[in-house]
């Protein structure tokens, strides 16, 4: 499985309510108008709780500062990614997607990369 993360940051003028309102809302709407087209198995957003552990694990390690959330998107190969990049229809719902991003995402300061899944244990299993 291959997927695109997305670590983001909120754009430094947007409380963190209002970041995940526009996230979970009218972005996420894009997503899904989008899915097809973008030939992305699954859209997960990864909200950063607001806890007290979160704290004392990045104190534990000198971490920096948490992100806002992440997003996944999930592949089936680099392939299917690239798919993104030529076929009209996905970018025309990729382009949506990164027209919307600088209303409430700090671009310079949120890495996307894409990542290889390979599990070590799953105790579902």
């Amino acid at each position: 499985m291959i997927k695109l993360m997305f670590c983001l940051r909120r754009h430094p003028s947007l409380t963190r309510e209002e970041f995940l309102a526009h996230w979970r809302g009218p972005h996420a709407a894009l997503g899904v108008a989008g899915a097809t087209a973008l030939g992305a198995r699954r859209y997960v957003q990864n909200h950063t709780l607001t806890h007290d552990l979160n704290a004392a694990l990045q104190a534990s390690r000198q971490a920096p500062e948490a992100f806002d959330g992440v997003v996944e998107l999930w592949f089936d190969s680099t392939d299917a990614v690239s798919t993104t990049f030529t076929d009209e229809d996905a970018r025309r719902a990729v382009r949506a997607l990164i027209k919307d991003e600088p209303n409430f995402i700090d671009l310079e300061n949120s890495p996307i990369f894409l990542t290889e899944e390979h599990e070590v244990w799953d105790s579902a299993s």
